[in-house]
């Protein structure tokens, strides 16, 4: 399981022209399911999402999580981020899971995000979105399980 997290000050996510999920400040996680991922690596992934401190303290470091700030999420289904580009000139998307493996893990995810007290919105699974992101810092940081 792969997630890209960018802190952001806002995001949000339309489809057909329709805005259906947006967050102030927090996380966009776009997140990425493989094959052999499982409940217990979507788990993983969320808790480690929920502590991970890339958020500024009064000293300007970077010691507070998107809890810690009373932060938000948006999760992004991105089947994308198993992408393959090593050989030739169209990437190969053979390693990201079929849908119906990869929707419970991504709506198990957004709900341990839940859980662990980060309010959490989602993106349309499967859907053709538009992906709005403030990046605040810019801080993007790549987590893989």
């Amino acid at each position: 399981m792969r997630a890209v997290l960018q802190r952001v000050k806002h995001g949000s996510v339309s489809v057909a022209g329709k805005r259906i999920a947006e967050v102030g400040r927090g996380l966009v996680v776009l997140l990425g399911v493989g094959h052999a991922d499982t409940p217990a690596a979507a788990r993983a992934l969320a808790e480690k999402t929920a502590v991970l401190r890339i958020f500024e303290d009064e000293q300007g470091k970077m010691n507070l999580s998107v809890r810690d700030v009373g932060g938000e999420a948006l999760v992004v289904s991105q089947f994308t981020l198993y992408a393959d580009a090593r050989k030739g000139r169209r990437p190969s998307f053979t390693d990201a899971a079929l849908p119906e493996a990869a929707r419970p893990l991504v709506d198990l995810f957004a709900e341990h995000l839940r859980e662990l007290g980060v309010p959490t919105q989602t993106g349309e699974f499967g859907a053709e979105m538009l992906v709005e992101i403030l990046n605040d810092g810019p801080v993007t940081i790549l987590l893989e399980i």
